[in-house]
């Protein structure tokens, strides 16, 4: 569980964070996590896959603001060759044990691990969250490959609230990447063996894009 500042203005560690335009398609007043039915997979290759569903969750603008106002968001600072750099992006982890920051959120891990039960054989239990502020902020070329998904598959669910921003894949190996927008209560489940030959990335943008949270729901033992 986090427990450094939590914010509460726009002005965050010395950066503005972007105002979020809502979006005119979700104009619910409360949050509604949406049925599963809908989700659409597509083949990257024969052992990786990814699941859509677009809009998976009503009133997203409102779960963006709740989060926005009640995570303790935190920035860490990491070591890359001889110096020490900001990441860039918020973060926080909720583990196994620990009350997530919205009841949505729940249902959200609940209704994954149903839906799931069959192909994951196991829940989803962990939570991590993260704010993009803006266009600078981003994650780097990866895959999660700490613990178990090194050598095995594994699925990792991610919800995404706020501003769309694209989400980039690539083979380990070379090869065409396949980039995907997810934003306003879309879900995105990279599945199969995606964790071990596949990186993902968020790439920095200079187009003027609005603030997104994403959720990443993963198993236990899967960082």
């Amino acid at each position: 569980m986090c427990n450094v500042v939590d914010i509460r203005s726009n002005r965050v560690y010395g950066r503005t964070v972007s105002v979020l335009q809502g979006s005119l398609l979700d104009l619910a007043d409360e949050v509604i996590v949406h049925p599963l039915g809908a989700v659409r997979r597509s083949q990257l290759d024969d052992t990786a896959w990814v699941d859509l569903r677009p809009g998976w969750i009503g009133g997203a603008d409102e779960l963006y603001t709740a989060l926005r106002r009640d995570v303790p968001w935190h920035a860490e600072r990491r070591q890359m060759y001889d110096s020490v750099v900001d990441v860039p992006r918020l973060q926080c982890f909720y583990g196994a044990e620990d009350p997530l920051p919205h009841p949505a959120l729940a249902e959200c891990r609940d209704a994954l691990s149903r839906h799931y039960a069959h192909e994951l054989g196991e829940p989803f239990v962990t939570a991590g969250l993260c704010l993009y502020r803006d266009g600078h902020d981003s994650v780097a070329w990866h895959g999660d490959r700490i613990g178990r998904s090194r050598d095995q598959d594994t699925m990792v669910a991610i919800v995404s609230v706020g501003a769309p921003r694209d989400l980039v894949l690539r083979p380990r190996g070379g090869g065409s990447s396949v980039r995907l927008a997810a934003g306003h209560g879309d879900l995105l489940v990279m599945g199969g063996s995606c964790q071990r030959t596949w990186d993902h990335c968020v790439p920095k943008t200079t187009k003027v894009v609005g603030p997104r949270i994403s959720v990443q729901f993963r198993v236990a033992g899967v960082r």
